[in-house]
């Protein structure tokens, strides 16, 4: 406190002098450094984030201690290999769905090892265990599919039979829908993983969310994008979700800066229509909303993936400003799924 109060005295001193010229280069050096890092205020909390190692997570995870760090919060990452990032050689909807990334990350809540775990918002399962809160949904990326390939500028190019690879049981059916003739194979691994199999030809074509590949510099891989009307998203996809303990409210207020509220709006309608529909890895399901002032769109598809019934669809709209709201509205599109035909995990319409 005393040395803060010592470089304050200095700082207006500074700015009583003439010019710059005039005051010592010392003087001038501790300025800058005063105007580059200011001094963390002793109330703010240190918090340590819970993230998978990937690339992709660690992106991630930077990012928001970037911003938190900025709002004067020492953070520290404490990565971690979890149970998806080990399986490869199986679909997650065969080894326990996405949930698989983030159950490490909450035990290490739950021990106190970590103050926040940062998701990708697509992987967090619908509905969080006792004890556990998504704090905070930041600004999103872009929520689009993105047609990768060496060879081909857009999916109407490739060759029937081609094999495209996609990780998604979502992705697969719209595939199928748009190009039934081509072949969809698996594809598991990290981007760069992906990337690398997709080189080494194993695939004439990949398909992958774009907002991956932006935050990792890799937008030049993008030979396309599909537009939702096209090929809707996932719930969630492109946005970053901030987990906690539910009575971390000292967390809830630290992170309330860093919430996009269209963002966390349009998500939990998304989230709303898969979790009433008991969405999962296994259901190839698409929820998508977009805002047109403060009216939010939102758009659902649900298919079959062994191509015994058409795909489904659902629309539906409303002005929304609450999370009860936009919850309000993904359950009005998910019984309009139903409605249409679409079969929920309970295997009832």
């Amino acid at each position: 406190m005393v040395l803060w109060w010592v470089l304050r005295i200095l700082q207006r001193s500074m700015l009583a002098s003439p010019t710059p010229r005039s005051r010592p280069r010392r003087v001038q050096r501790i300025q800058a450094a005063m105007s580059i890092a200011p001094i963390p205020s002793p109330a703010l909390p240190s918090i340590v984030i819970a993230t998978r190692e990937s690339q992709l997570a660690l992106w991630q995870a930077e990012h928001v201690q970037a911003l938190l760090a900025a709002r004067g919060h020492q953070v520290s990452l404490l990565g971690m290999t979890t149970r998806g990032d080990q399986i490869l050689d199986r679909t997650l909807s065969k080894v326990g769905g996405k949930g698989l990334f983030v159950k490490e990350l909450e035990v290490a809540l739950q021990e106190g090892r970590a103050d926040i775990a940062v998701h990708s918002l697509k992987d967090v399962p619908m509905e969080l265990p006792a004890g556990f809160a998504l704090a905070c949904v930041l600004e999103r990326e872009d929520p689009r599919d993105a047609f990768v390939s060496p060879r081909y500028a857009a999916l109407d190019e490739l060759p029937p039979g081609s094999v495209v690879g996609t990780s998604s049981l979502r992705r697969q059916v719209l595939l199928q829908a748009l190009r039934p003739d081509l072949r969809i194979e698996p594809l598991r691994g990290n981007v760069q993983t992906r990337l690398r199999k997709l080189d080494e030809g194993q695939y004439a074509a990949i398909v992958l969310a774009a907002a991956g590949l932006k935050r990792l510099g890799l937008g030049a891989r993008i030979r396309a994008t599909f537009e939702p009307a096209r090929m809707l998203p996932a719930a969630g996809q492109g946005a970053l979700g901030i987990e906690i303990l539910s009575q971390r409210q000292d967390l809830v207020a630290a992170l309330a800066p860093l919430a996009h509220q269209p963002s966390w709006l349009a998500t939990a309608a998304e989230r709303a229509v898969s979790r009433a529909m008991g969405g999962s890895c296994s259901m190839p399901l698409a929820a998508h909303g977009q805002w047109s002032g403060s009216t939010l769109a939102l758009d659902a598809a649900w298919g079959d993936v062994q191509g015994q019934a058409a795909l489904v669809r659902a629309h539906g709209q409303a002005v929304v400003a609450t999370l009860a709201q936009a919850e309000a509205l993904g359950l009005q599109v998910a019984a309009q799924l139903r409605a249409n035909g679409a079969v929920g995990a309970t295997g009832a319409h």
